[in-house]
Formats: C-alpha cells, sequence, structure tokens
C-alpha cells in the first residue's frame, strides 16, 4: 500500500483488470483488494459476528444454496428413502434428477463459506418431498408432502441439527425456505384425470375455472387409494382446504387460486389453513432453532395471510429465545411499487429485491445508463414503515428459476473478451456489497459459474457433474468446468467476493450507512456517462463513504460538488489505479477511473 498526500481524506479500493489479451478459458489475472483490514477494524468486529444470536440481521451476507447441486457429504442416502413416495430420481447425468447434495455435504464445507465471507446460509427446502412427479423430480424440494421431516435425499433431522449447531459454532446463520402457497401434486380432478390418476386422452394440464364458476362445473378433486395419508400434518390431505379450481396461467385470479404448474394450492384465506401453516412452521422452528426464513411463492398467496402469518411467527421465534429471527418473502417482481406491498401492507419485514438485480444487470450486463440506479433508490421511501426499510432488502445478482450473472453476461454479448466477463461480474458484486440491503450471494458465481439459462439449466454442481449440458460451459475466470471439483479459494471471483465481504464486516458505514445519490450524468451522450456515485452516510457516527463506478469500457472522470477537509489517501497501487485517480478543490472531489473498475473513499467532510 502506497500513501499519497493529497487535500482530502479520502481512501481508495478497487479491483482493476487489464481487458486486452485474454484469451477464451485462460485464468484471466485479477488483483484482489488486500486480504488484510483495509481499515481500521471495528473494535467489537470479532464479537460481533461470533454472536450470531443478537446480530442484525443488516450486519450479514447471505449464501443461497441448493444442498443437492453443493457437495454430496453421504452416498448412502442419494436414492432417499428406501422405497414409498420419497424414493428414486437419482440421475447424475440429467439436469432434473437428484444429484446427491445433501446436509452433511454443506457442513463438510463450512471452512469454505467461512472463508469466502459468508455469516448466513440459506438452503431450498429440506423437508420431505414427493422425489418424482409428472415429469419432474424433487431435487429443489418444493413438492413438500412432509412438514415434519427432512427429505431422505438430503438427510434427517439429527443432521440438520448437527449443521445449525456446527454453523452456530462459528458465528454462522442458518435459513430454511419455506412453503405456504401449496403442497405436491397429490390431488386430482375427475374432469381432466382418468381413475389411475394419469390425465385423460389429450389433456396434459386442468384448464383453470374461476371462483363464479357454477357449482355444477367445478372439479370434483379425489386422491388415489395409495395417497390418501401421505401428507404431514394430517389435516393436508383433505381436499376441503385446497382451492381445487385448475393450473394456473399466472394472471389474474388464477394467479392467487391455480395450481402452481399443478401443485396443489392451499386456500389460505380459510382460517384452518392459516392457523395449520402457522403450526407448522412454529414447530420447526421449536425442533430446529433456524435463524430466519425465506418464504416461497409470497405474490401467489393473498395478503391477508402474511398480514398474521408473518408476525406470529416472528413474535414466536423470539419467546423461543430468537430475537432477531428474519423473514423475507420471493415475489417475483422487478417493480419497486408491486414488491413494497408487501413489506408494508403485507406486514413482511423484507423481500428479495428483484428491482435491484434487474438494475445491476441492466446497468453492468447490458451497458444501460446508471440513471437506472438513481431511479432505483428513489423509490427506497416505499419499503419504510414501523418494521421494514430498503436497508432490510436482500439484494442479489442470479438465482435458481432466473438464470445466474454470467448467463446474463453472455446473453447482452457487448463482452469482447473472457477477461471482461469476469470483470463485470466483479464489478456487479462490487455495486451488490456497497449498496443498501443485504447481500446475498448465489452458489456457483464465486466459481464463475455460467449456466445456460433460467431454471434447472442454473442449478450447476459445486462437485464434480456428470451433466453434460453443464459440462460443455466456459467458467468465467478459470480453466476449470463444472466436470471439476469447483471449490477453488483462489478463483479471482471468489478472492473478489471474500474481500468485499471483509470490508463490509470490518466497516460499519457499508452495512448501515444511508444511501445519498453524489453524481449520476444526465445527458447519455456524455464520456462520463457511464460513471455515477453515491455515498453511504452513518446517521450515528457522521462517517462518510464515497462509491464511485465506471460502468464503461473507457477511463471517464467525474467531478463531484464535495467540501471536504485535507487528510492523506491511501491508494492501492496493486489493482493498477494510478495514484492521480481523485484530485480535490475547495467545492469538489474529481474522480477518474479506468474501464469497468470501481473506488472507494472515506470522506471527512469540512468543518
Amino acid at each position: 500500500m502506497k500513501r499519497i498526500l493529497l487535500t482530502t481524506s479520502a481512501v481508495f479500493i478497487g479491483i482493476s483488470l487489464m481487458l486486452s489479451g485474454c484469451q477464451t478459458n485462460e485464468k484471466a489475472e485479477v488483483k484482489p483488494l488486500s486480504s488484510k483490514p483495509l481499515f481500521s477494524k471495528e473494535p467489537d468486529a470479532t464479537a460481533l459476528y461470533q454472536d450470531y444470536l443478537n446480530r442484525d440481521i443488516r450486519d450479514d451476507i447471505f449464501y443461497f444454496v441448493l444442498p443437492d447441486r453443493f457437495n454430496n457429504g453421504n452416498t448412502a442416502n442419494d436414492n432417499g428413502a428406501t422405497s414409498g413416495i420419497s424414493h428414486g430420481g437419482l440421475d447424475k447425468t440429467s439436469e432434473r434428477g437428484f444429484h446427491g447434495g445433501d446436509i452433511k455435504g454443506i457442513e463438510q464445507k463450512l471452512d469454505y463459506l467461512q472463508k469466502l465471507g459468508i455469516t448466513a446460509i440459506w438452503m431450498t427446502p429440506l423437508l420431505r418431498n414427493q422425489a418424482i412427479q409428472k415429469d419432474g423430480i424433487a431435487h429443489h424440494g418444493y413438492w413438500i408432502v412432509d412438514f415434519s421431516e427432512i427429505d431422505p435425499h438430503f438427510g434427517s433431522n439429527d443432521e440438520l441439527k448437527q449443521l445449525i449447531d456446527a454453523a452456530h459454532q462459528r458465528g454462522m446463520k442458518v435459513f430454511f425456505d419455506i412453503i405456504t402457497n401449496h403442497t405436491a401434486d397429490i390431488i386430482r380432478y375427475k374432469e381432466c384425470h382418468q381413475d389411475d390418476g394419469l390425465y385423460q386422452q389429450g389433456l396434459t394440464r386442468c384448464q383453470y375455472k374461476p371462483l363464479n364458476t357454477p357449482e355444477s362445473e367445478r372439479y370434483s378433486p379425489f386422491i388415489l387409494t395409495q395417497d390418501e395419508a401421505v401428507k404431514v400434518p394430517h389435516w393436508l390431505n383433505d381436499p376441503q382446504y385446497y382451492h381445487n379450481q385448475g393450473d394456473s396461467t399466472f394472471e389474474g385470479e388464477s394467479s392467487l387460486n391455480g395450481d402452481f404448474n399443478g401443485l396443489d394450492d392451499l386456500d389460505t384465506q380459510n382460517p384452518q389453513v392459516l392457523n395449520g401453516m402457522i403450526d407448522i412452521y412454529q414447530q420447526l422452528i421449536t425442533e430446529f432453532k433456524p435463524d430466519g426464513f425465506r418464504i416461497d411463492t409470497v405474490r401467489h398467496v393473498d395478503l391477508s395471510f402474511w398480514q398474521t402469518f408473518s408476525p406470529a411467527i416472528v413474535e414466536f421465534a423470539k419467546l423461543q429465545g430468537i430475537p432477531n429471527f428474519h423473514v423475507f418473502g420471493e415475489v417475483y417482481d422487478s417493480n419497486p411499487q408491486s414488491l413494497s406491498v408487501f413489506t408494508t401492507e403485507g406486514k413482511l419485514p423484507s423481500v428479495l429485491d428483484f428491482a435491484f438485480q434487474d438494475t445491476a444487470a441492466k446497468i453492468f450486463y447490458q451497458g444501460q445508463s446508471p440513471l437506472l440506479a438513481k431511479q432505483l433508490f428513489e423509490q427506497d421511501d416505499l419499503y419504510k414503515d414501523e418494521d421494514s426499510q430498503a436497508d432490510l432488502l436482500m439484494t442479489f445478482l442470479s438465482n435458481h428459476d432466473m438464470g445466474r450473472a454470467g448467463y446474463f453476461i453472455n446473453e447482452a454479448g457487448i463482452a469482447s473478451t473472457e477477461a471482461e466477463k469476469l470483470q463485470r461480474s466483479i464489478l456487479s458484486h462490487a455495486f451488490m456489497f456497497l449498496s443498501r440491503g443485504i447481500p446475498v450471494v448465489y452458489y456457483g458465481d464465486e466459481q464463475g459459474f455460467t449456466g445456460d439459462g433460467n431454471d434447472i439449466d442454473a442449478r450447476e454442481d459445486m462437485f464434480a457433474s456428470k451433466v453434460a449440458s453443464y459440462n460443455d460451459n466456459t467458467l468465467l475466470g478459470t480453466h476449470a468446468t463444472t466436470a471439476d471439483d469447483n471449490f477453488d479459494t483462489s478463483h479471482p471471483l471468489f478472492i473478489a467476493i471474500s474481500a468485499l465481504s471483509e470490508l463490509r464486516k470490518n466497516n460499519r458505514v457499508l452495512r448501515r450507512g444511508e444511501y445519498q445519490a453524489r453524481f449520476y450524468q444526465a445527458d447519455t451522450r456524455a464520456e462520463n456517462a457511464a460513471m455515477f456515485a453515491f455515498s453511504r452516510i452513518d446517521r450515528e457516527t457522521g462517517e462518510e463513504w464515497l462509491m464511485v463506478f465506471n460502468s464503461g469500457t473507457q477511463m471517464a472522470q467525474i467531478s463531484i460538488p464535495m467540501k471536504v477537509s485535507s487528510a492523506a489517501a491511501v491508494v492501492d497501487t496493486q489493482a493498477g489505479i494510478q495514484s492521480n485517480n481523485i484530485e480535490v478543490a475547495d467545492t469538489q472531489i474529481s474522480v477518474s477511473l479506468p474501464g469497468l473498475s470501481y473506488g472507494v473513499y472515506q470522506i471527512t467532510p469540512a468543518s
């Protein structure tokens, strides 16, 4: 590190790549942030990150993982139960099949996750599933038949408790992915199914019938004899607690009442269903003591359900000795006005920030104007009420349904080299870690996974894969493919994310600081139109950090009106950034950055 005297109190850190001369499949050279604390470490940082129970959720860094695709810790459970509805589905060569990953496998990789900087693990549903239905296999865990025990493909109740204990000993939290909208596809309708449960000739789905359908024309539900008591608790086997209106078209009324791709849609307006679901998840809290829930398919459940369910769950968890139990919902919508309805009227503390994902992809992958970020953050007040606010939102770049950052970068088609693709991913991760909200890393993104699209094409194996369509992908920043074991702690994305994690954990302003716009170029034709800047300001301490991004590919410069006092600046010269990247006048700061890079500056305002 080289100390440069400037007439400002500013600290620069960043990552820069040489974007030329990197051939496809070559491991691009990246200069990481220093592995040492970049600023004075908070006096209580070590204690804060050991005390998982009392740590504020805004202090956490999440890792979202599909256990089946992460690490196989016990090959004996690869096919699930020895018989019955939760048996079978193992097909390591198919994108759809079970591949063998499990709870024990996650426990074995806690060192890896801790080195990445992760403080909270969110796993897709672990409860016992119908292993096979229609042409699908429940590797994802969303087809639940038994809400009281762990699916045997993933392990046992005791193994989950052991994982949670092991994580807690390291100060790491564990979050469950839960479902209230539906259960596995067990119910059949006489009007579109045969007696054996298969579709009648010529049918592949049951057409949705609205609520105003005459009684004589509604569906007549039935359950095959062998399936009459498969669901636990037992009340879930009674068709009266379901809508029974056929398959959703995901529009209008059907979005709430229709079967989600055939899954049995619960009548969540029924008080018995509401109370039954509250009881199910209160029992899981009692038994396993998780640190919070991610809730699936939130927008497909009526709003009144969440108004009761969420407060009841959070309050119950507090009574069980979990004071900071956190709940966040999946509302698959990129409009902040739609998302915020569920954190305000719906009384959910938080939702996944699909609007942030959409904005980051457009700016960093598609090359659109950074004004989109300004427009996004200007809507943050929509989320504010007595129990929710914008800095509780869960920000992310990839997920198991929509696809990976690497795929979006490939699809955009504007990155001319493999090195540029890697840098766009690094830059977008920096934006996620330095912006408001709680960052969520999607498993495999730290290893440069790209995928072939959404859903099953974005669910590659971290252990050596046998899926041909995964193994032919070109990963970012490495010679490896998914045919290899991918837990490489020297991967440039792993290094970049771990450094950003350390930076965030060591500096409270990056976790709690309020957002303030500092520079956005209104003239999209200007040479610096791809640059933007914002501050994070800790209102308790007055500390301010300035974040500057260049989302374009050319060197550019901006001037920001700011009055600051004179002090020293520290420049990480190993990052390839010249020490003269910042200049200070009486009333403004000027920053110049190479293409696809960012700077972080600690500001001391003028007294």
